[in-house]
């Protein structure tokens, strides 16, 4: 099928990055969130990123008014109803997820395909109560998205053919690198980085180095672009820890479960680069390693 307009629910940090490659790419864009304030954060989240590229002169100003010019905000899922393809990138909860996809198979036509963002729920559940299986996938973005080139395309034991192969060439019509990746959780990315970083976490309290060393020790050691400590602050120390409670609760493996360090640092507020506080302090420049936490 020809996809020409896309829905994207939810416009936060990853909605917000979808919607804006997806317009990007030539789609037109209806991007949903649940209030005016929330819609006017990820819209604004938008506008900045469009203005730091004419700023640098990656973007003429016309290239970003056309991007613009495709985007309309909304609050009503209703407005979803006349799109090819909707992605969905709310809040990681099964539950929630749910509720999304049967308010829209009540507005959108049969044709629509339908797509989740999760990056560690079962794209089966989901498809089970989308009331269209069969045109379910997941489209598994890394933040953040107008950067980060690989796509994730999951397919749950329900879904078409035809379903991920749309998905598959919408992924590469985004100027993406898509990979194909079975409903496991964690799927291929999350299910090796994941017990990668809680290790970190675990020889940080078991003295094994510093915050410092152990990051140095990755970057240098193993050409990582940052160390570990430093990834587990980007992505979101709470990201994490709710990933990894998803990964140990269906495998129950010690490795996938969250060190005793990084619950009580979620416990305790301290989740990273968002919160100014976390294996590192941002409240300085440059951030310098957090004492005390072992």
């Amino acid at each position: 099928m020809e996809i020409r307009t896309v829905g994207v629910v939810g416009c936060g940090l990853m909605g917000s990055g979808i919607a804006q490659v997806c317009a990007e790419a030539g789609f037109k864009v209806v991007v949903r969130e649940v209030s005016e304030e929330l819609l006017g954060k990820g819209l604004g989240r938008i506008e900045s990123f469009l203005k730091k590229g004419v700023d640098k002169g990656k973007l003429t100003p016309e290239r970003a008014q056309e991007v613009r010019g495709r985007l309309e905000g909304t609050t009503a899922l209703e407005r979803l109803a006349g799109c090819d393809f909707v992605v969905e990138a709310v809040v990681e909860s099964l539950e929630a997820k749910r509720e999304v996809y049967q308010a829209l198979h009540k507005v959108c036509p049969p044709s629509t395909l339908f797509a989740s963002n999760t990056s560690s729920l079962s794209i089966t559940e989901m498809a089970a109560a989308s009331g269209r299986a069969d045109r379910f996938v997941g489209l598994h973005f890394f933040n953040p998205v107008p950067l980060m080139r690989l796509v994730e395309v999951v397919r749950s034991p329900l879904t078409s053919a035809p379903t991920v192969e749309a998905a598959f060439a919408f992924a590469q019509r985004l100027g993406k690198t898509p990979i194909r990746a079975a409903d496991r959780t964690g799927f291929i990315v999350n299910r090796l980085l994941v017990p990668y970083l809680l290790d970190a976490v675990r020889a940080l309290e078991e003295g094994v180095g510093s915050t410092a060393d152990i990051d140095e020790g990755m970057r240098l050691g193993c050409g990582h672009p940052m160390g570990p400590l430093t990834l587990l602050d980007f992505v979101g120390l709470d990201t994490t820890y709710y990933i990894a409670d998803i990964m140990f609760d269906e495998f129950r493996e010690k490795r996938f479960a969250p060190p005793p360090l990084l619950k009580r640092m979620v416990q305790a507020g301290m989740l990273g680069k968002k919160s100014g506080r976390g294996f590192y302090d941002y409240s300085q420049e440059p951030p310098r390693p957090v004492a005390g936490l072992v």
